[in-house]
């Protein structure tokens, strides 16, 4: 069961602790690595949920798999959560994790949504004027595909949204049409 609290706590603390050794980099790939994982294989997230499996089981079967992959910092957080019987919470306290380095490094994630795929220019055109709105060191953008918008794009950054589709504006003409604003002012 996602416990949003929890991986938080141990979001930070691992945070904290690879801000200490000077490994927070190291870390952030390793939890990429094993966010992945768990994100593209189900076998592997239902293990980790799994009450079944013996502890020291799920332990040497995560050894199998990462091996000599992760940083020792890692491994060792790793070991504490399987040992602690959080193992579960793995994928949700990767997802913390990442929100959390880059909380601290100020990057903020935009969500571009295009009808189709956007060359690097217009990519880059759109990021030059958002950068200048936003309080950020630097901007990750997220792309996706969404034919549904027919044309134009959909930004999204933090609570804010940028709805330039086609699909929108013609969803307001079809309210405007069903209004009547139009009838009711030639005969007044």
């Amino acid at each position: 069961m996602p416990n949003p609290r929890l991986a938080s706590r141990y979001a930070k603390s691992l945070l904290d602790i690879a801000v200490e050794q000077n490994a927070v980099d190291v870390a952030l790939q390793d939890i990429k690595m094993m966010n992945e994982v768990c994100n593209s294989s189900r076998e592997f997230t239902n293990l980790l949920r799994s009450p079944v499996i013996k502890p020291d089981k799920k332990q040497s079967i995560i050894d199998a798999i990462f091996g000599n992959k992760l940083h020792p910092l890692v491994q060792a957080f790793v070991k504490l959560l399987v040992n602690k019987g959080r193992e579960e919470n793995l994928p949700e306290i990767a997802d913390a994790f990442m929100s959390q380095y880059k909380e601290m490094k100020n990057i903020k994630t935009v969500t571009l949504t295009t009808a189709t795929a956007v060359s690097a220019e217009v990519k880059d055109a759109i990021i030059k004027k958002i950068t200048g709105s936003l309080n950020a060191s630097s901007i990750e953008v997220v792309e996706r595909v969404d034919a549904d918008i027919i044309g134009g794009f959909i930004l999204q950054m933090d609570d804010k949204l940028i709805d330039a589709s086609v699909r929108r504006d013609l969803n307001d003409i079809k309210t405007q049409f069903q209004q009547n604003i139009y009838v009711s002012s030639i005969f007044n």
